[in-house]
């Protein structure tokens, strides 16, 4: 069964056309050690709630948007080998490609898919 990585991110709302450029390159070399799908989200409805929220969570200030995003690989195996690749990679390096946000506060995972319809 598939395997999920997701993550969250606050992005400066000036930094979007950035971040969608940087989300393509990414998209591609992520593509290209297999991953089967990315999905990325600008967030528009997100509300903070009163205990918990994706805005408390990465803690995000003003002039910040919650990115809410995720990629489908086949398996776990394939993700754990494609990362390492990933992670050797040199286009991953921040000096030749900068993030457009506070990596700080991003929130990430990955998860064992048990329903998909």
């Amino acid at each position: 069964m598939s395997y999920v990585d997701g993550y969250v991110i606050p992005v400066p709302a000036e930094n979007k056309e950035k971040y969608i450029e940087q989300a393509k390159f990414m998209a591609s070399v992520f593509k290209e050690y297999g991953v089967s799908e990315i999905y990325e989200n600008w967030g528009d409805d997100v509300p903070e709630g009163e205990v918990t929220s994706f805005p408390k969570a990465i803690k995000c200030k003003e002039n910040k948007v919650v990115v809410f995003s995720w990629m489908v690989w086949p398996s776990k195996e394939v993700r754990d080998q494609g990362w390492k690749r990933i992670m050797e990679d040199p286009r991953m390096n921040s000096e030749n490609n900068p993030m457009p946000f506070d990596g700080k506060r991003l929130i990430c995972g990955g998860f064992s898919t048990i329903i998909c319809q």
